[in-house]
């Protein structure tokens, strides 16, 4: 089975699901699963099967609920503050909290209200018919309704359950999902890729969705890219009886991705290409009553399926609402324009803080490759097909993966990239539990920018001023003017040429430059000012540098493109060449200040702080290629 494999279809993302809820009904598949019984030591986090009615009322007798005695009130009337009243034993009974009230008794006395006068005691005060009495059924009337059904069981439901007399209760089976992950090219955790290889955790990921809306996951070994196996392997997966199969890559149009063309010959092909982004590739199936989704390689992607149709699944199976559409929804201002192809639902994962008084979403890296965009979202933005993106400035809705609440204690920096602002991170994150720092990488001016359209509380940049040699305060009365702000330095840092471990082109400084492949950061980065500085000085065209349009966004994607062979050398901070294991050609040093607007200062009281933390220092310190002899040090102020 060599021939090419084409897209069946690329269809809307109602219609796709509309396509695979009408083959679950007609399998007879389309409702919440049967009931199991359970204990309730493992019933927690399960949903209920069946509505849950009490078999007792509880308390299910006339209960004290006070330390004290038990008496009958009409025997307490005429008690006065100056005129004690004594009560006999057969008047007062004593009884502690929780006990039965004694036949004929209708009230209690707390015991702090009460004084000893031999065998009798004398009280102060009339007491009320059931004071502080818990009569049967206060809290629960044998047959009242205590759980619905479709209710995912809380610890406090399980003592209800209990206390209404019930030691077991019947909840949903759990979705029962097989993994199959396939592909030649992938290898376990376990061991280190060589080139062309690639861990596979799609599979790690898919599973703890699975798991987190209530289903449970077994995965398959590995297989490489086969027609048959992969065949073999369905028959394998649907002899387990699983309520849902996921055959993991395999879904686009290359010459080696088989699924759907199995599926086709097992069962029922529904959808093959749906117009959603990221993720166009998905598949979707039957095989006898089992459904079948072929999910894209790319792991956000694959991620972005597990939301949109294998979650959702999962919970109309358990009678739930979906997990995307439960999570809270807010809307924000995008801080940049967002291009979205016309026909696509488009899922745009951001970061969202609130700065002053609007909440912003700042889009991340849309590769469908790049996980940490995974891992450092805020939140979710969808925009709908045949919108053809959002505009800077508008307002988009967002699902959100945090709470409002963690938001607004997220510190937002947009500015030039520093590999120390994730160290800066750590410790707010540890020094101060709650406050969150997350930074965007705009390059210095774009920072500049960014503050003044109020889009961040602050922004790193190290803008060389070319006629005095100082750094970033005359773009501040540039790109600023009339802010109160102040300018605070973070460290010094060493800028130079990232060359390729052992330096076999024998390169010394930038006058190589025009010899070499050059890599450069984008425009209005401080780095790339730095070098058109330097190149002036040395009378060097930047037309004469072969890949000075060539750009990347932060140090270790320059770092990245020499280690890999795009480029010769690219100018950036020492720490990134350290961390690709590549060497560096020092060109100088410069000073990375913080640029903080007054209105913003409160919010950023951690990061302050740190600035001037001993053990902030010392860790930073300890990098190389930083000095931090004026941290913290205010530059200007105004």
């Amino acid at each position: 089975m060599n021939e090419r494999n084409y897209y069946l279809e690329d269809i809307p993302l109602d219609d796709a699901q509309a396509r695979l809820t009408a083959a679950l009904e007609a399998a007879g598949r389309g409702q919440p699963l049967d009931g199991e019984t359970l204990p309730l030591t493992a019933a927690l986090g399960r949903v209920t099967a069946a509505p849950v009615w009490a078999k007792l009322s509880a308390p299910h007798y006339h209960a004290s609920a006070m330390d004290g005695y038990a008496v009958r009130s009409e025997d307490t009337r005429a008690a006065t503050e100056t005129r004690p009243l004594a009560l006999t034993p057969e008047q007062a009974r004593p009884v502690n909290t929780g006990d039965p009230l004694p036949t004929g008794m209708n009230a209690v006395i707390m015991i702090e209200d009460v004084q000893q006068s031999g065998e009798n005691i004398l009280i102060y005060h009339p007491v009320a018919p059931w004071q502080h009495v818990r009569m049967v059924g206060e809290d629960m009337v044998a047959t009242e309704l205590v759980l619905p059904a479709n209710h995912k069981i809380r610890p406090v439901d399980l003592g209800a359950v209990a206390g209404c007399g019930h030691h077991t209760v019947s909840v949903r089976r759990q979705p029962f999902v097989i993994i199959i992950p396939t592909g030649s090219e992938l290898i376990p955790a376990d061991r280190a890729p060589a080139p062309g290889q690639i861990i596979e955790y799609n599979s790690l990921v898919l599973s703890a969705q699975i798991q987190e809306a209530g289903g449970r996951a077994a995965v398959m070994d590995m297989l490489p890219d086969d027609h048959s196996q992969l065949a073999a392997a369905l028959q394998a997966a649907l002899q387990q009886q699983p309520d849902l199969i996921l055959v993991l890559s395999g879904s686009s149009a290359g010459s080696r991705d088989f699924t759907a063309g199995v599926i086709r010959e097992l069962g029922q092909l529904l959808v093959h290409g749906i117009a959603v982004r990221p993720g166009h590739p998905v598949i979707m199936g039957m095989i006898g009553a089992t459904p079948i989704i072929g999910v894209p390689g790319y792991p956000v992607s694959a991620a972005l399926t597990g939301e949109i149709f294998i979650q959702p699944l999962i919970a109309r199976w358990l009678g739930l609402l979906s997990p995307i559409d439960s999570r809270p929804r807010a809307q924000a201002v995008m801080t940049r324009k967002i291009t979205s192809p016309t026909g696509d639902d488009d899922f745009v994962r951001v970061t969202v803080a609130q700065v002053g008084d609007r909440l912003l979403a700042a889009p991340l890296n849309r590769g469908a490759g790049v996980i940490t965009s995974l891992v450092r979202a805020d939140g979710l933005a969808h925009i709908p097909r045949f919108s053809e993106g959002v505009d800077m400035g508008q307002p988009v809705d967002v699902i959100l993966y945090r709470d409002l609440d963690v938001i607004r204690k997220t510190i937002l920096a947009l500015g030039s990239h520093d590999p120390m602002l994730d160290l800066l991170a750590q410790y707010v994150a540890i020094r101060f539990p709650g406050c969150r720092l997350a930074s965007a990488n705009v390059g210095s001016m774009g920072g500049l920018v960014a503050l003044r359209r109020r889009e961040a509380h602050f922004a790193g940049v190290h803008l060389l001023d070319e006629t005095t040699g100082d750094y970033n305060i005359r773009y501040l009365d540039k790109y600023l003017p009339g802010v109160p702000l102040q300018l605070v330095t973070f460290a010094y840092r060493e800028q130079g040429l990232i060359v390729p471990a052992g330096n076999p082109l024998n390169i010394q400084s930038l006058d190589d430059l025009p010899r070499l492949r050059y890599v450069n950061r984008q425009r209005g980065a401080g780095t790339r000012l730095l070098l058109d500085y330097e190149l002036k000085q040395r009378g060097i065209a930047s037309e004469s540098i072969n890949g000075y349009d060539r750009e990347e966004y932060t140090h270790l994607g320059v770092a990245v493109a020499v280690a890999t062979g795009i480029a010769d050398c690219g100018l950036g901070v020492r720490s990134a060449a350290i961390a690709l294991g590549l060497d560096f050609i020092s060109v100088g040093w410069e000073r990375y200040d913080f640029v903080i607007p007054k209105e913003h200062q409160a919010q950023m009281e951690p990061v302050l702080a740190l600035l001037h933390d001993t053990d902030f220092q010392a860790a930073l310190a300890a990098q190389p290629g930083y000095d931090i002899r004026d941290i913290g040090k205010t530059v200007i102020t105004r």
